[in-house]
C-alpha cells in the first residue's frame, strides 16, 4: 500500500498497467489495492483511458525528509521513525528498541486506528491529513517533577506552528492549541515509573494539517486545519521538523527547571486569561474569572471565595 501511495501521491493519472507494473502484480491486485485506499477516506478519482489518481495528491512522511527539518543538534539526541499505519502512536513509540540515555524517540503515522484523546476520546487522525507524533521521554526525578509539562508541550507546539507563519494561536488549559477559538492541536500525556524516580513519558501531539469540510465536521467540536490557518499548503514533513526541534528544545528545558521557565510565555498566549470561565469536573462545576496559572501549571481561578488552584486531569474548561 505504501508504495502505491508513493506512485499515486503526485496528483497525476497513472494507468492499471502502469501500477501493476511498478508494484509487480496483476491489474486485479492493482483494482484491490486501489479499492483499499478509497477505505482509507482517499478521493480516488477513475477516468477511462487516463486511469486513476489522488485528485489533490499526498504528501506522506518521510523520516529522511523530517530529518532534513531537524537542527543539527537536535539530530544526535533524537531518534525518528515512521509507520503507514498504527492503532496508536502513543503505544508504537513504547513498542520500539531501546535507546540510548538522553535520546529522545519520536514515532509517526499516517493513520491512527485508535488514536487517543483526553478523557477517553478518540482523537481523529484522517489517513495523510494530520501530524500525529509521540514521543518518549525519559526522566530521572519522578512523576512529581511533570507538573505543567503538558502545559509546556501546547507552548512548543505554538512556537513551531509559528516559524511556519501560524499567527493568533492561543493555548486553553491544560492542553489544546486554538485558532479563533478552533481546536487546531490536541496533547495527551501518559506516565509510566517509580513517583519519585526513573520515569518515562509518552507525549501524543496530534495537529490537523489539512482536513475536508467533512473530516472537520466529524471531529464533533469546533475544529480548523493549518492551511486555513496560513492560507496555503504547509508540509507535514516540515511540520514535523520543527515540532521535534521546538519539543526537544523544551524538553531539555523542563528537565533542567520544570515549567516555571515555561509560565510567563504560557500565560501569552492563555486564551482564557482575564475571562469568565466554568471549570468540570466529573462531579461537580465551578464558574470564576481565569487568571493564568502558577509554576505548577495549576489553573488559578477567581471565584466569590477567592482564588482558587486547580490541577489537571479529568476536567474541562469553557468559556461562561
Amino acid at each position: 500500500m505504501d508504495k502505491l501511495l508513493g506512485l499515486l501521491a503526485d496528483g497525476q493519472f497513472h494507468s492499471g498497467e502502469e501500477l501493476g507494473e511498478h508494484l509487480g502484480v496483476s491489474r486485479a491486485a492493482v483494482w484491490k489495492k486501489l479499492k483499499a485506499v478509497e477505505e482509507l477516506g482517499l478521493a480516488l478519482d477513475s477516468v477511462r483511458g487516463k486511469g486513476y489518481r489522488l485528485g489533490s495528491g499526498i504528501e506522506l512522511l518521510d523520516s529522511e525528509k523530517i530529518q532534513a527539518c531537524v537542527d543539527a543538534d537536535v539530530r544526535t539526541k533524537t531518534d525518528i521513525h515512521t509507520c503507514f499505519t498504527t492503532e496508536s502512536t502513543n503505544d508504537l513509540v513504547r513498542s520500539q528498541r531501546p535507546f540510548p540515555a538522553g535520546v529522545t524517540r519520536f514515532c509517526l503515522a499516517e493513520h491512527q486506528s485508535r488514536g487517543r484523546g483526553r478523557r477517553g476520546r478518540v482523537w481523529n487522525s484522517p489517513f495523510g491529513s494530520t501530524v500525529s507524533l509521540s514521543a518518549l521521554w525519559q526522566n530521572g526525578e519522578g512523576t512529581a517533577s511533570l507538573e505543567g509539562l503538558s502545559l509546556a508541550v501546547g507552548l512548543a507546539v505554538v512556537k513551531a506552528l509559528e516559524t511556519l507563519g501560524a499567527r493568533e494561536l492561543k493555548l486553553k488549559w491544560p492542553n489544546d492549541v486554538l485558532w479563533q477559538g478552533k481546536k487546531l492541536c490536541g496533547v495527551l500525556l501518559e506516565v509510566h515509573g517509580d513517583p519519585t524516580g526513573e520515569c518515562e513519558v509518552v507525549i501524543g501531539i496530534g495537529i490537523n494539517v489539512r482536513l475536508s469540510d467533512e473530516q472537520l465536521e466529524a471531529i464533533g467540536q469546533p475544529a480548523v486545519d493549518l492551511f486555513r490557518v496560513c492560507g496555503k499548503h504547509v508540509s507535514r514533513n516540515t511540520v514535523a521538523g520543527q515540532l521535534i526541534n521546538t519539543l526537544t528544545h523544551l524538553l531539555d528545558g523542563f528537565g533542567q527547571g520544570g515549567f516555571r521557565l515555561f509560565r510567563e510565555q504560557w500565560c501569552e498566549y492563555d486564551a482564557f486569561r482575564g475571562k469568565e470561565v466554568t471549570l468540570m469536573a466529573s462531579t461537580r462545576s465551578v464558574t470564576g474569572r481565569c487568571m493564568g496559572v502558577d509554576n505548577q501549571g495549576g489553573l488559578l481561578l477567581e471565584t466569590a471565595s477567592g482564588i482558587h488552584v486547580f490541577n489537571g486531569g479529568e476536567v474541562s474548561l469553557r468559556q461562561s
